[in-house]
């Protein structure tokens, strides 16, 4: 009997109580052609285009006595339009089963886990039949017939055990979590399967096969498949240890709100700060769309997600692939990728969508949020939020998080912080001032203040500068009048502890209004009581500093072995090591484009134009004149005017050259540019490897001891915005690239294969000396210089490693994937111990975003 036939207009949904359907699909529109797609059994439900009113895409027939459910059209609208999230999962999409092409008898679980999903992807077919090869070589016990509740499953494994025996294969996997979602990425794309078709992989006593046992083809491997998956389950673990956070995202997100675990809520809060679209929430917010997020994919491009006018019910975030926004009468107005949101302004204001959503690519995956859990939330942050207006405008916005602190008397009474999450930088400050320096409790807690400043790196903002100190200023002027010495004497502590407004002591430290006040609360301290406020240096001329410092403290006999402490006194100290840093004098070569040259002897901090100002009169050389750098490959680099130091900035084989500037295509390389010509892997390899590792730490920690982190922001808003340098800073960057250099030409340059071999065995251990030393920087130098294409071409070479040391490179490698913002780098810091050696181009990265 038929139930519709491909073709027909949809006018009822089906639920199988009992007996099976068959499903076929021909694409002449003849019986005869009919090709079988599955079989529909007890459970299953069919009949989604009645959503859409379009043609059915398949024939479905029954094969025995079976009993149905139907629903009609309209009322099954009115069911899915109040029970979305839970219809989608019961749904049998038919033009899914087409493209699967593959006959099998489908349960509801089994259409949901895989309904957009085609045949197996060949990478990860060829991961499972490794894996199932490797567990009949290894643990041949663990794929076989079990019974439970009386029936027994065919050639199955256990959930939990699969964990257990994929953490022992590589050191890759030091999580269950992790390993799980390996076994994840491998169940989405039907490699494994549950044996019920019931569950996602779940670290339990659950049944799961692989595909070919399943389907009764599983065959028991021969020796050159042994060998052949022994040699590749490292890379295999290694593709599934990269892929897996992501599965392990989908499968949690796939999951019933009320389904979900606290462990799985800090997955997704934790991927949710580094999604582009939520970096202006609150922790609160994410924390809460956490736990109401819903995946959503959709396999093909062109596939429409909501068309203009239709009613807002949802908010989308791109986590993978790109759409078009699509307007009547204008086309497609712009394209939005991974990160960005869209959906939100028909939530708010209650309107039909203005615009189309088309996919621009094949396989996108969403993050959506329902209206209901979106007006919810979006309640709760305005009730949580307070917000401070001028003219119409927010000045202050605070928000309210509450606390719970226990009383004398031991009861619990609720309270209310108020971090700031946005402002302006005088309302920002008049807030600190005001509020938190009266509170006794947080007298030495000026970093706290300043890490509950969401939005405090506006304050560094150098266009800011003048705005600081005028606010600084006015409630100098006002302390003395309305607030008791004691408050006062805070308002400077707090001033001081500021490491972010130290880099202006120029604008206030010296100001007269300032200076008067620190004058007054000294001299009252003094004379209230001299034990209570000691004389503090805060600012002046290096000189004087060191005058105060011999002249004052050191005739203090109790004081006579105090040396660090009265250094650590000076709160603004790091002036004085910039200025000496600034004005330590350097020799610089600049060359002509003949490749002669004249040597200068400028400071540290000298710009860019007055090395061009004492290079045209030396050398007697016309106007309008540039300096640049050149490189060892040909390329040339301006720099500008006002840059600052750029003799430390050089690259490895730069140098400094001055010509006209329309005379910049002549310049080239100087000879001494290309480098070295011969290998030192004999010397090398004399070397003890772990004194060899010890040296660069010490080297390293020297060069990173030596960087301050106003450096840092100096770099990050322009060094000649502070007129500063970040001499230390260039130096540790260039050291990495030295070291990755160093690696890759003495591999390069080795001619003997074999010793090519124990070369490169040697620099497998030094960076895994390294990295015990947890000397990141030196270690990701090494790995990147193994990983140069010049190096990685060396086939014979690579080949002839032994494998111990192929498995190690792996496990190198994949800590430097940068895949979900470098997850696997994150993990391995956050298991170290203090002191580290950061990986400092990936910090660099992290102070720009």
């Amino acid at each position: 009997f038929s139930v519709f036939r491909q073709g027909d207009i949809g006018t009822n949904w089906y639920t199988v109580l009992s007996g099976s359907l068959e499903v076929t699909v021909s694409e002449t529109g003849k019986k005869q052609d009919a090709v079988t797609l599955c079989i529909l059994g007890p459970g299953t439900s069919f009949g989604e285009s009645i959503l859409t009113n379009k043609p059915r895409h398949a024939t479905v027939v029954t094969r025995d006595y079976t009993e149905l459910i139907r629903v009609e059209q309209k009322d099954f609208k009115i069911l899915w339009e109040r029970n979305k999230q839970l219809m989608e999962r019961v749904l049998t999409p038919l033009s899914a089963l087409q493209k699967l092409g593959r006959f099998s008898y489908y349960t509801p679980t089994s259409l949901y886990v895989r309904q957009h999903l085609r045949a197996p992807s060949q990478r990860l077919a060829r991961a499972g039949r490794i894996l199932r090869t490797m567990l009949l070589c290894r643990a041949p016990h663990m794929i076989r017939d079990r019974k439970l509740h009386l029936r027994t499953y065919r050639r199955c494994l256990v959930g939990s055990e699969m964990v257990d025996w994929l953490m022992q294969q590589s050191t890759l996997v030091h999580q269950r979590n992790q390993a799980v979602g390996m076994w994840q990425a491998l169940l989405e794309e039907g490699v494994i399967v549950h044996v019920c078709r019931e569950h996602q992989f779940k670290d339990k006593y659950l049944f799961y096969r692989f595909e070919d046992d399943d389907e009764g083809i599983g065959t028991v491997p021969t020796n050159i498949e042994k060998k052949e998956a022994e040699d590749r389950l490292p890379d295999t673990v290694l593709m599934l240890a990269t892929i897996g956070p992501d599965a392990m995202m989908r499968m949690i997100l796939r999951k019933q709100p009320t389904e979900r675990t606290s462990e799985d809520l800090e997955i997704v809060y934790e991927e949710l700060l580094h999604i582009k679209a939520l970096s202006h929430l609150s922790t609160m917010v994410k924390r809460e769309l956490a736990s109401v997020l819903i995946f959503e994919s959709h396999a093909e491009a062109g596939t429409v997600l909501f068309n203009q006018g239709d009613v807002g019910k949802s908010w989308y975030i791109i986590l993978k692939g790109s759409v078009n926004v699509v307007i009547y009468g204008k086309g497609i107005v712009c394209t939005l990728h991974e990160g960005d949101d869209f959906g939100k302004l028909a939530l708010v204001n209650d309107a039909p969508r203005a615009a189309t959503i088309v996919l621009r690519e094949d396989n996108c995956h969403f993050l959506r949020v329902d209206k209901e859990d979106f007006n919810r939330i979006l309640r709760d942050v305005e009730a949580n939020t307070v917000r401070l207006k001028e003219h119409g405008q927010d000045v202050l916005v605070l928000e309210k998080i509450p606390t719970n602190v226990k009383s004398q008397d031991g009861s619990v009474q609720s309270h209310y912080k108020y971090s700031v999450m946005a402002g302006t930088p005088e309302k920002m400050l008049e807030h600190l001032l005001e509020t938190r320096l009266d509170n006794k409790q947080d007298e030495n807690s000026g970093r706290a203040i300043i890490s509950s400043f969401k939005t405090f790196q506006i304050l560094l903002d150098i266009a800011n500068a003048t705005v600081l100190q005028n606010t600084l200023i006015v409630h100098c002027m006002v302390l003395p009048v309305f607030i008791s010495p004691i408050k006062r004497r805070r308002v400077v502590r707090k001033t001081s502890e500021f490491k972010g407004l130290r880099v202006y002591h120029g604008f206030f430290y010296l100001h007269s209004v300032f200076k008067g006040l620190i004058k007054s609360l000294l001299v009252k301290g003094k004379n209230r009581d001299s034990g209570i406020l000691k004389y503090s240096v805060m600012a002046g001329t290096p000189e004087k500093m060191l005058e105060h410092l011999l002249e004052t403290r050191l005739d203090n006999k109790q004081d006579e072995n105090s040396g660090r402490a009265i250094i650590s006194s000076f709160k603004t100290f790091q002036i004085l090591l910039d200025i000496v840093q600034s004005t330590i004098q350097s020799i610089v070569k600049v060359y002509c484009a003949d490749h002669t040259y004249s040597s200068f002897r400028f400071p540290m901090n000298t710009s860019v134009a007055e090395i061009v100002h004492h290079a045209k009169d030396k050398l007697s050389l016309g106007d309008d004149l540039i300096l640049c750098e050149v490189k060892s490959n040909g390329d040339r680099m301006v720099f500008k005017d006002n840059n600052l130091c750029v003799t430390t900035g050089l690259s490895l084989n730069g140098r400094l050259f001055i010509t006209p500037r329309e005379h910049i295509d002549a310049l080239t390389p100087l000879q001494e540019q290309d480098g070295p010509s011969e290998s030192t892997a004999n010397s090398i390899e004399l070397m003890s490897t772990k004194e060899l590792a010890y040296q660069i730490t010490l080297y390293d920690w020297e060069l990173f001891n030596a960087l301050h982190e106003f450096e840092l922001i100096y770099l990050v808003f322009g060094r000649h915005r502070f007129n500063k340098i970040t001499a230390n800073l260039d130096l540790f960057l260039r050291r990495f690239n030295e070291i990755q250099y160093w690696v890759a030409t003495e591999m390069v340059l080795c001619s003997n294969v074999s010793k090519r071999v124990q070369l490169l065995k040697k620099f497998i251990k030094l960076a895994a000396i390294c990295k015990e030393n947890k000397n990141l920087h030196s270690f990701f130098a090494i790995v990147m210089g193994l990983s140069n294409i010049a190096v990685s071409r060396l086939s014979q070479t690579w080949e002839k490693l032994p494998g111990k040391f192929n498995k190690l490179f792996a496990e190198f490698e994949t800590v430097m994937d940068p895949s979900r913002n470098h997850r696997v780098y994150r993990l391995t810091v956050a298991k170290m111990n203090p002191p580290i050696l950061p990986f400092m181009p990936l910090l660099m990265k992290g102070e720009y975003c």
